[in-house]
C-alpha cells in the first residue's frame, strides 16, 4: 500500500506543486503525493511547469484548496512555505506534520533568465531535499 503525502503552501501554484510532481514522478511506487493551498492562486505558475518539464516530468497540475481534502487521512503533511517570511498553512486533519521551507520562486525578480534559475534552484533543492524526508520517514514508520 502506498503512502499519502500533503504537501502545502499558501497559493498552491509553485512549491508544492514541484513537490508533488517529483515525488510521483520518482517515488510513486511508494508514494501518493498531492499538493494544496491556503489561499489558491487558482493557477500553476507556467515557470513551475517549464522547469518541471526540463527534467522529462510532465504534469497536469491544478491549483487545490485544502478544504478539497479535509477529512482525508495522510501518513505525512509537508509544509514547504519559506517559514521565515510566510504564515505557513496549517493543517488539523490526520497525518504527521513536518515542515521543510523553500523560498516562493514566484517572487524573483529580475530577467527571465534569473527568475527561471529561481525556480530551478527550487525545483532542484526539493528534489534533493523531499525523496530525502519521505525515506527518513518511512524507515521510522514502516
Amino acid at each position: 500500500m502506498k503512502h499519502r503525502v500533503l504537501f502545502l503552501c499558501i497559493g498552491n501554484s509553485c512549491r508544492s506543486q514541484l513537490a508533488e510532481a517529483i515525488v510521483n514522478a520518482r517515488l510513486g511506487e511508494e508514494w501518493h503525493a498531492y499538493s494544496a493551498g491556503t489561499k489558491t492562486a487558482g493557477h500553476v505558475h507556467r515557470n513551475a511547469l517549464r522547469v518541471l518539464a526540463e527534467i522529462g516530468i510532465e504534469h497536469p497540475g491544478r491549483s487545490k484548496s485544502v478544504q478539497e481534502y479535509r477529512g482525508q487521512p495522510f501518513d505525512l503533511v509537508v509544509t514547504v512555505c519559506d517559514a521565515a517570511a510566510e504564515d505557513c498553512p496549517l493543517w488539523l486533519g490526520q497525518g504527521q506534520r513536518v515542515h521543510l521551507g523553500f523560498p516562493d520562486p514566484a517572487k524573483a525578480t529580475g530577467t527571465e533568465a534569473e527568475i527561471l534559475t529561481a525556480f530551478r534552484r527550487v525545483r532542484d533543492d526539493i528534489g534533493e531535499q523531499i525523496p530525502g524526508l519521505l525515506r527518513r520517514w518511512q524507515a521510522t514508520n514502516p
